[in-house]
């Protein structure tokens, strides 16, 4: 592949996510952005968890998990869990209002996609799907 092609590929790449990202963002109604989402998410789908364990499973350094907990605590979208045994520890657990947002934020995502995919017709549709699936396998097969 040429370096200009694939430069310019970076480049649609990009522009695309940026404009997803402020889409997304504008119609949200907590200022929240994508990270604390994903921080959301995993606690839905796992249950109470650790800030470091969060911070390891969604790539995060723990100096920035500790401001999206605390955001997402001011928020009231998760709760701090004390342990009766050791006070020490401490694990996040999404709240009602945490569920809620997260609701919102699949509405949302979901209308952005279809925005931006009903340029496209059924086959290049079929075709962008597979591309990424071959993007996904080669991600996969690194690991």
């Amino acid at each position: 592949m040429q370096q200009t092609s694939i430069f310019k590929l970076i480049h649609a790449i990009e522009f695309m996510n940026n404009e997803n990202i402020k889409r997304f963002t504008k119609a949200f109604p907590y200022p929240l952005g994508i990270s604390p989402i994903l921080v959301l998410g995993e606690l839905q789908t796992k249950g109470p968890q650790k800030q470091v364990e969060l911070a390891e499973t969604v790539g995060y350094t723990k100096g920035a998990m500790t401001s999206i907990a605390s955001k997402l605590v001011n928020l009231g979208l998760v709760e701090r869990l004390y342990d009766e045994n050791d006070h020490r520890t401490i694990r996040l657990n999404i709240t009602a209002e945490g569920e809620k947002a997260l609701i919102i934020a699949h509405e949302i995502g979901k209308k952005v996609f279809m925005e931006l995919f009903e340029v496209l017709s059924e086959e290049e549709i079929n075709q962008y799907l597979r591309i990424q699936e071959k993007l996904v396998n080669g991600i996969q097969s690194r690991k």
